[in-house]
């Protein structure tokens, strides 16, 4: 299986760049607004499940706490 660029700090970082890119713009060409708006969904998706597999793994070792008890 191969790893996404699942960092949430570095997910944060680029949807912020992404964000300072329109708020900078007069004018902003479209379609490089939609190239933007394809990565922003597809880095919110990752992070997303970067999220779940975050939860997960807190359930996992929350599960081997109440296990020693």
């Amino acid at each position: 299986m191969a790893k996404k660029n699942n960092n949430l700090s570095e997910n944060l970082k680029k949807l912020s760049e992404i964000s300072e890119w329109f708020e900078g713009r007069e004018d902003t060409d479209v379609e490089e607004g939609l190239k933007k708006v394809k990565d922003a969904v597809k880095i919110i998706k990752e992070s997303k499940e970067r999220l779940k597999e975050i939860e997960n793994e807190f359930e996992e070792v929350k599960k081997e706490l109440d296990e020693e008890e």
